[in-house]
């Protein structure tokens, strides 16, 4: 019955790590405006498992929670682009310059 408590552990514990990586990978998609259905599958197929593994686990009496190290991705904010900010033009790159001669 050990044995069996911590390989569910070992394998919740993966599945809690490709979740994330997973949802991150979704995440990164529906920014870039892509279609992430097949990952988003693969997160409900991972949820599935880990909902059968924790009743599992439960049934056979291990209550303690299993720990992950954290895998927090940060989310940036959107930059503001003000108003008077404007594409550069020819003639503001290209313009000549004025130096001082002595």
């Amino acid at each position: 019955m050990d044995n069996r408590i911590s390989e569910i552990r070992r394998t919740i514990r993966a599945l809690r790590v490709s979740m994330r990586e997973a949802e991150a990978i979704m995440h990164e998609q529906i920014n870039r405006g892509e279609d992430c259905s097949f990952v988003a599958q693969e997160v409900i197929k991972m949820r599935s498992v880990m909902s059968l593994l924790a009743k599992e686990r439960v049934a056979l009496g291990d209550h303690e929670p299993i720990l992950v190290n954290n895998f927090f991705i940060p989310r940036r904010r959107p930059t503001r682009k003000s108003v008077d900010a404007r594409a550069p033009t020819v003639e503001s790159v290209f313009r000549p310059r004025l130096v001082a001669r002595a």
